[in-house]
Formats: structure tokens, sequence, C-alpha cells
């Protein structure tokens, strides 16, 4: 049995684990990564990066056949399945090369295997599994980045079989474009599968256990973003579960009961679960050392400790927000306090933006109004439509909302949150705004530039102070 020793191990190589062994890398450690499928992990290869091809090709798809409006002629608009596909898997392997290619840049080793923790004289020991055998890594830090699934229902008739029902991964590389589509659940992930597949011709239907879609954003938005998927022709149930799915020769049916007590049924030729994920923590050996994990997601502390000495977590492993950049800045975060760097602070999750890319995209940092709200702040609150800006209304973009909620006592920016044309771009200037601690006057006072979308962030604010200027 092959050994080795390292100052710090890292487990999982997606958005937390990679970027953490180059920022251990960076401050001089001997880093080792170990990972059993492709670099860059679920986000890279099966999440994040490939929906967001997929959803190009919805936008430019929905682009062409709105060529008229631009004034330009197309005729025979049409997709290719496959090539779509295709190009969605092209752009991942590109990315899956440019983290091999910054782990040898940064001189980490990556080790390709099967990762289990034994306990060690100081950190725990890391078995890997390999093609080649097994190997023994001792190192005086490990971090544990090994990512989420997909939730599924435990509930016989519900479960992902590869065929009618999907998960994420299997409506990313779709072997038919489905006719009818259910989605069962609107979440982030959710509602961007409805929006490629709604966008690609598939007759789609959303079902959404609470009263609204999109829960975690602030009501105003959800309500119209759904305005908007359902002008879209979408066919959205709120306050309605799935009871069952009858899977017939080419198709399922599912019987839904309503948020009025009753139920419906509606055929689908695929369906796909988006209910959330849990983290992957089984055959790690935590229970040995005494890990604790709850509700599928090992705890840590704001410093990401495990409380076994030399262990830590990051990123979706550790729970919720599931986000690719909230694992990256854990990872930093992490890596900078084992190395002793002074003058750190924990995570703040409320200056943590939050994406959704669908068709219109959604966005927001912060609390919404009504948690603001229950947290004992009184606010200000302003808004401000896309059809008031010039920009917008240039690129036939005029649907959506930009919306702020300040403190009124101090004037903190609360929370921001926005729906449409490039708002996931545009975010991170409120980001800034939170992290900086901004008040509404840093923010009346920064210039914006013209003609451009950003002015909205400005027209917002100024409404929370009854200033706006351009409705």
């Amino acid at each position: 049995m092959a050994e080795k020793s390292c100052d710090l191990v890292v487990i999982g190589s997606g958005p937390g684990g990679y970027v953490a062994a180059i920022r251990a890398s960076q401050m001089g450690m001997k880093t080792i990564i170990v990972e059993r499928d492709a670099l860059g992990g679920v986000c890279l290869n099966w999440g994040c990066i490939p929906t967001k091809a997929l959803l190009r090709t919805a936008e430019v798809y929905t682009n062409m056949k709105h060529a008229a409006d631009f004034g330009l002629k197309a005729e025979g608009i049409g997709f290719d399945l496959d090539a779509v596909v295709k190009r969605s898997r092209g752009v991942s392997a590109q990315m899956e090369k440019g983290v091999g290619f910054l782990m040898k840049k940064n001189k980490i080793e990556v080790v390709k295997g099967t990762a289990r923790l034994e306990k060690g004289s100081a950190a725990p020991g890391v078995k890997v599994k390999t093609d080649k055998g097994e190997e023994t890594i001792k190192a005086k830090h490990v971090i544990l980045a090994t990512g989420a699934r997909a939730r599924t229902i435990p509930q016989a008739g519900l479960e992902p079989d590869g065929k009618f029902i999907w998960t994420a991964k299997e409506a990313m590389v779709p072997d038919v474009m489905p006719k009818k589509l259910l989605v069962i659940g609107s979440g982030a992930i959710g509602i961007e599968f409805a929006s490629f597949y709604n966008a690609l011709g598939a007759d789609t239907t959303v079902v959404e256990m609470v009263d609204r879609i999109l829960p975690a954003e602030d009501a105003e938005i959800s309500k119209f973003a759904e305005k908007q998927f359902k002008k879209q022709g979408m066919n959205i149930l709120t306050s309605a579960s799935v009871e069952k799915l009858d899977k017939g020769k080419d198709a399922v049916t599912a019987t839904i009961k309503t948020k009025d007590g009753k139920t419906e049924t509606v055929e689908a030729d695929r369906v796909i679960l988006a209910i959330g994920i849990t983290g992957n923590t089984e055959d790690l050996g935590l229970e040995d050392l005494g890990v604790k994990v709850d509700r599928g997601h090992v705890t840590v502390n704001e410093w990401l400790e495990t409380g076994v000495p030399g262990l830590y977590a990051i990123g979706d492993l550790v729970g919720p927000p599931w986000l690719a950049h909230k694992a990256s800045h854990e990872g930093v975060l992490c890596v900078e306090k084992i190395a002793g760097v002074k003058g750190l602070h924990p995570m703040n999750v409320t200056h943590i933006p939050g994406c959704t890319y669908s068709n219109p995209q959604v966005a927001s940092v912060g609390l919404t109004e009504a948690k603001a709200k229950e947290q004992g702040y009184k606010v200000k609150v302003g808004h401000f439509p896309f059809m008031g800006n010039g920009k917008a209304v240039a690129l036939g973009e005029a649907e959506g909302m930009v919306k702020t909620v300040f403190d009124e006592k101090t004037g903190e920016l609360l929370g921001a949150h926005m729906i449409g044309a490039e708002v996931t771009e545009l975010i991170q200037g409120f980001g800034l705004a939170r992290s900086m601690e901004g008040t509404e006057e840093d923010l009346m006072h920064a210039i914006f530039p013209h003609p451009t979308l950003s002015e909205m962030m400005h027209e917002a604010t100024l409404d929370a102070y009854g200033r706006v200027v351009h409705v």
C-alpha cells in the first residue's frame, strides 16, 4: 500500500474543493486533492455550467423566434437536440480541462479514487481506493468537499428511473425532447429546467408544494415571475403536491392534489424531480470519527470545523444555501483559518447573492421585505420597472423590476431583489454594497453609466426615499 504525506488533503474537486486547494497552495501548503469523478464536481460537469449552456441556447432560440421585433428576418427556425446537448457537454469538458490546468499550475497533486477517513494521530488519515490499488495519505488537515446530490421523494412510484422520471443529471442529457413535461419543485433548479424545456416547445407544468414559486425569493418577485412564466405558456400549480405517478408505455400520468383539496391528473412524457439536494455523507467513515450529520449534511461551526481535530467540511455538504460561490468562499475562509490569517470574519449568509438563470432571470441578496420586518426592522422600500429604463427598452427586454429594502433608521441596504434581463450580472453591485455595509447615501451618490441596466439600481434606491427620477 502506497503512503503519502502532505499539509492538506481536500476530498472533492468542486468549486469549494479546488478553490480551497489552490488557496492552500498559494499559502505554501503541500496539497493533495482526491476526486473520484471529473475535476470540477457536479457544478462544472452536471450543474451550474452545462445548464447555463442549455439556457443560453434557449435564449438565442427565443430571440430568433422574435427576429421580426428587431427588423430582422429568420425563417425555418428549429433546433437539433443532440447538437444542443453536445454543445453543453463540450462547454463542461473545456472547463474541466481548465481545472486540471490550474491543479498543475499550482503544483497540486490529484489522486483519482474514492476516499474514506480513518482515525489518525492528529488529523484523520485518508485511505483512497484507486484503479491501481489503495493509497494512504497522512496530512495535518483534511477538508471534506464531497458536495451533494439530488434529493428524491421517499415514496413508491416517485423514484427516479432514468427514463420517465429524471433528476437534474438526466434532464441535462435528454434522449428525447418531451412534448409534455412535469417539473416537481420550483426552486432555482426546477425553474431553470422548466424555462429551458418550455422555450424549446415542451408543454410544461410546474408543481410546487408551498403557495408560490421560487419560495426563497421576495414575494413580489415570485409573483412577477409566475406571471411571466404563465405568459410564456407554463402551467403552474402552487400549494399542490404529486400524490402518485402511474407509468404507461410511453408516458406518465401524475395525480396531483391541488390547493382546494381536489385532485387532478397531468400526463407527461417526462418528469423532473427538483425538490432540493442532500449531502454526500455516505461511505466516508464519518460515523467512526463521531462527525455529526444532521438531515443529510455535515454539521460545522462558523469556521467550517467539524469538531474532529484537523477535519473540516465546506460547500453543499454542509447545507444551504447550495451555491457554488458560497462553497468557494468557504474553501478560502477555511484554508486561511487553518493558516492562521488574522482579521478573518465568519461568512455572513445575507451577503451571498442568489441567482436563477431562467427567462426572465431572478437575482437577490440580503433580506426580503418580509424577513426584514420579521426581524424588527422598520423599512423603506423602493421599486423601479424595466420599462422605465432606456437600455432595457432598446434590448427588447422591458419586462422586469428592481426592488430595494433599506433600514429606515440607519439607511443600511438590507436587501435587493431583481427580475429581468441580466440581473444575475447586476446583483453583485448590491452584493458589494451589502458587504461594505453600504447605505442609501452611498448608492445615491454613486454615478451609474448611461445607458445601462445598472441605472435601475440607482433609481430603485432613489424611489425608496421619494426621489425617483424616471417614473
